[in-house]
């Protein structure tokens, strides 16, 4: 598997591969979100990553985000800035269980480094164990809770 930056021609792919985990447990997502509108905002600033099979063939997907509504939440350190917000996680069903979502967590977490962030951050709904699992295996640290768009949400932030 390899970590790689998403092609503009392969916008379409990521937005079948949201909607194929539509109504999986766990995933909050909508027919309205994410959309082809987070696809096209991620693209447009270099922000949208995945995870490639052997073939070439996308098995996961992250973003780099930015939402007024997360960076304005009042849990994040005010010492590690800049800091990011990561997003959209989604993988495969056919590669689910096999590391991917840590994979591509650790390759942006590189990436953001790179580009001279000092922490991310990132918002994980309270009942989504297995995403629980991954960020805890990264040592990210729990830093608080929030409501928004109608989902209660755990903040969690890591020093990069």
């Amino acid at each position: 598997m390899n970590f790689e930056r998403v092609k503009r021609e392969e916008a379409d792919t990521v937005l079948k591969l949201y909607r194929s985990l539509l109504g999986t447990p766990y995933c909050v997502w909508t027919e309205d979100y994410p959309s082809e509108k987070e696809v096209e905002f991620d693209l447009s600033r270099d922000a949208l990553f995945c995870m490639r099979d052997a073939a070439g063939n996308i098995a996961g997907v992250i973003s780099i985000d930015d939402d007024p509504n997360v960076e304005c939440l009042t849990c994040w350190s005010e010492t590690m800035v800049p800091s990011a917000e990561v997003s959209r996680v989604g993988v495969c069903r056919e590669f689910q269980n096999q590391g991917i979502a840590r994979k591509l967590l650790e390759g942006v977490m590189e990436e953001l480094k790179n580009r001279g962030y000092q922490a991310v951050h990132l918002l994980v709904a309270k009942d989504n164990v297995k995403a629980l699992r991954s960020y805890d295996k990264l040592n990210f640290e729990n830093v608080g809770e929030c409501e928004l768009w109608g989902h209660m949400y755990w903040c969690y932030e890591k020093e990069l």
